[in-house]
């Protein structure tokens, strides 16, 4: 309680807006290595150059193949803060005629908080940009982002470009993208929404992918016939034969449903797959057509029909694709169908019948083990490697599969599978850790847990269930017993019976569900911010929608904690037992608690409200009792001990911070700090408690939006990024 005292004596704000010098120190940066985990939601390979494809992502940004080292490189980790809404990819174009050139519609959200999205064209396969602003917003993380591709080149003529809108029609370039102008002669149809999203989430889907006939033109001019498919149940699809200066509906085309992709085939005829729904939240109906334009003929080739025996309402229809060298060879994923399964379709006579694939499958788990947890779905998109017949790749929710013999299918054998996803760890990670003991870091993921990473280059398998949890929302260790580990959670669908809170007591290795939830008023919706005491005999767990509640005995009974208001954040200090921090971001105002935890007392004085949108953490130190940092926001970075409250000098917007190991010599941790240091935003490092930084970032790595971050506690100068897409990255300086 002597401590608690002097805190509550001796607090005072003192600001500190000197501006430390900084210099550059370089660091070498690399995924931390999980394998997937997030959605892939387009492939295009070069039809021109064998090995050369690249993948979008929803979140996670565009990845080029490199088929020697046989990974994905990762192409936008150059966007810094400012521009972490283009790491959402809404579409992507490569130019047939030139295997240089790749054109990338970024932009994640088209809610009034996101800017315009943004046509990023490289003329050296991605290793640079040069970037066109859209007087538009973009969605590659909302509804109907697997559609496509909505961006397209001309194969006749690469000036020219067209990219359909969710909500502001099409729109065309004649100079390699650099610049745009709107199609006004397309239909106003192309505003179409979903109509079975809930009123929260009503987006409008628009045009969904625009496709060239190249047999209708020559090389050096613009193509003329090119078709727009419109997310429309009222018959979506168009065709303009002047290159875009007029559109009509194709006649004759299917309607209820939404067409969602459209592929040429070498006879000329368009393969199109539809659903009710654009997806991926829902689709329940679908159907696969052929529309043959020099008959004027649509033919179904729906693959397998609708089941009754089915959840819901069935299924719809993600991608059709083509062999490139065969006409009569297809093949096409379900979409939605979570009983018995998703399966892709495969037929060798042009679609007249079709034969599943799956069922006659063997899958390699090898590169990512957590992937034997999951199965395949919302699979938005396949294509068939245009050099290689055997080499077909599907997208799922989690990444990507590529087969390397399809063709035994018809030979009546073994289809195998490789989790094709080194390099394209695209997970959003939601609470870091790595404690003094133990694994270098242990990892909460959003839709796939966590992980225990005991080799940051190789992949390994989730948490042990039970229990087994979709996010992993909050971890922590204890100071003195650093492999006494608690984390909380929630699963997608959860059932009633699970308790959303768990400790390990082998770092990580095996897990514990507590006894039970805190009941009654106040006990909130699981999941929230969870912590636990040096000693590991107490854990506050702060529930979603609910009060601060603390246990003695892993959940066997539980008591509401005293004088905290509900949007407090709160941790443990790492050497004294009896020691608890508080900080209200909303007041701005800071409680300790010198009773272990059963009740806090505010101090005197704070540092001003940041808002309820905060959600950063405090930093207790790891060797030193009092002491605890945390990133205020523009209020900057703050240390508080029995000193008092300084804010430490030269960074002026703290959006995350972390501790680490201190460097040799020192007694201080690290600190780390993606803010603003020096009127520049990026990621910095202090070894003498922020009297001097080093930037530690460059500008091939910014890694659009830094949620969060956490020094190594065992080795100097290493860093762990918690991204907003781009999984979990690491860096460590160059030696």
């Amino acid at each position: 309680m002597h401590r608690v005292m002097i805190l509550l004596a001796a607090l005072v704000a003192a600001a500190g807006d000197a501006t430390a010098a900084t210099r550059a120190e370089p660091y070498t940066w690399a995924n931390v290595a999980i394998g997937g985990g997030g959605f892939v939601t387009g492939i295009e390979f070069h039809p021109a150059e064998r090995g050369l494809a690249y993948a979008r992502t929803d979140v996670g940004g565009a990845y080029r193949w490199d088929a020697v080292a046989r990974r994905w490189i990762p192409l936008t980790d150059w966007l810094g803060h400012d521009d972490a809404n283009l790491m959402g990819i809404e579409s992507l174009a490569l130019d047939p005629s030139d295997p240089q050139r790749l054109y990338l519609a970024a932009g994640t959200y088209t809610h009034e908080r996101a800017g315009n999205g943004a046509i990023l064209r490289s003329a050296d396969r991605g290793a640079s940009f040069e970037r066109t602003d859209l007087p538009f917003k973009l969605g590659g993380n909302e509804l109907a982002r697997g559609n496509g591709e909505r961006l397209a080149v001309d194969p006749n003529d690469g000036r020219v470009l067209f990219l359909g809108s969710r909500a502001h029609g099409l729109w065309r370039s004649d100079d390699h993208g650099a610049r745009w102008k709107r199609v006004d002669a397309f239909p106003a149809l192309a505003t179409s929404e979903s109509a079975s999203a809930s009123n929260w989430r009503r987006q409008a889907i628009g045009i969904v992918f625009v496709a060239f006939d190249p047999a209708s033109g020559q090389a050096g001019a613009p193509t003329p016939v090119v078709y727009a498919g419109v997310s429309s149940r009222e018959g979506g699809l168009f065709r303009s034969a002047d290159a875009g200066r007029s559109w009509q509906a194709v006649p004759g085309q299917p309607t209820g449903l939404r067409p969602n992709h459209m592929v040429r085939d070498g006879r000329g005829d368009f393969l199109l797959s539809y659903g009710d729904e654009p997806g991926p939240d829902a689709m329940g109906n679908g159907a696969v057509w052929r529309y043959s334009p020099a008959r004027g003929r649509w033919t179904e080739i729906t693959p397998a029909p609708q089941s009754s025996d089915l959840q819901g309402d069935g299924f719809g229809w993600g991608a059709v694709a083509v062999d490139a060298s065969n006409p009569d060879t297809i093949v096409a994923t379900t979409f939605n169908r979570w009983a018995p399964g998703d399966e892709v379709y495969r037929s060798t006579d042009g679609g007249r019948s079709w034969t599943p694939v799956f069922a006659r499958s063997e899958f390699d788990h090898s590169a990512s083990p957590w992937t034997a947890q999951s199965r395949p779905h919302w699979l938005a998109d396949i294509e068939i490697d245009p050099h290689d017949p055997d080499r077909v790749l599907f997208v799922t929710g989690y990444g990507v599969w590529a087969s390397r013999d399809m063709r035994a299918l018809d030979r009546g054998g073994t289809v195998h599978w490789a989790f094709d996803d080194a390099g394209l760890d695209e997970t959003v990670p939601l609470d870091l850790i790595s404690p003094p003991q133990g694994a270098p870091l242990v990892s909460g993921l959003g839709d796939i847990d966590g992980f225990r990473h005991d080799d940051l280059r190789n992949t390994t398998v989730q948490f042990a269930a039970p229990p087994r949890y979709s996010n992993t929302e909050s971890l922590d260790y204890a100071g003195r017993q650093p492999s006494l580990l608690v984390r909380s959670g929630h699963l997608h669908g959860e059932r009633g019976d699970l308790v959303r809170a768990a400790y390990s007591r082998d770092g990580g290795n095996t897990w514990t569900a507590f006894a039970r939830e805190p009941q009654g008023e106040g006990a909130g919706k699981g999941a929230g911010r969870i912590a636990i005491s040096a000693d590991g005999s107490r854990v506050i767990w702060h529930t979603r929608e609910g009060a601060h509640w603390i246990t003695d005995n892993f959940g066997g009974r539980w008591q509401q904690v005293r004088g905290l208001p509900a949007s407090a954040v709160v941790a443990a200090d790492r050497v004294e037992a009896g020691l608890w921090y508080g900080f209200d971001p909303v007041s701005g105002s800071l409680y300790v608690s010198g009773n272990g935890g059963v009740s806090f007392e505010a101090t005197a004085g704070g540092v001003g409200g940041i808002g309820d949108w905060f959600r950063g953490e405090l930093l207790p130190a790891p060797d030193e009792a009092s002491v605890v940092y945390f990133a205020a926001s523009w209020r900057g970075l703050m240390r508080w001990s029995s000193k008092g409250l300084e804010r430490l000098p030269g960074v002026a917007n703290a959006y995350a911070a972390g501790l680490g190991a201190p460097k040799p010599g020192h007694s201080s941790p690290s600190l780390f700090v993606f803010g603003d240091v020096g009127g520049e935003t990026g990621l910095y490092r202090s070894d003498d408690d922020g009297r001097r930084w080093v930037r530690i970032d460059d500008p091939r790595h910014r890694f659009g939006s830094v949620r969060m971050l956490t020094g190594d506690a065992r080795v100097h100068g290493r860093v762990y990024l918690a991204t907003g897409g781009r999984g979990v990255i690491y860096g460590e300086p160059q030696e």
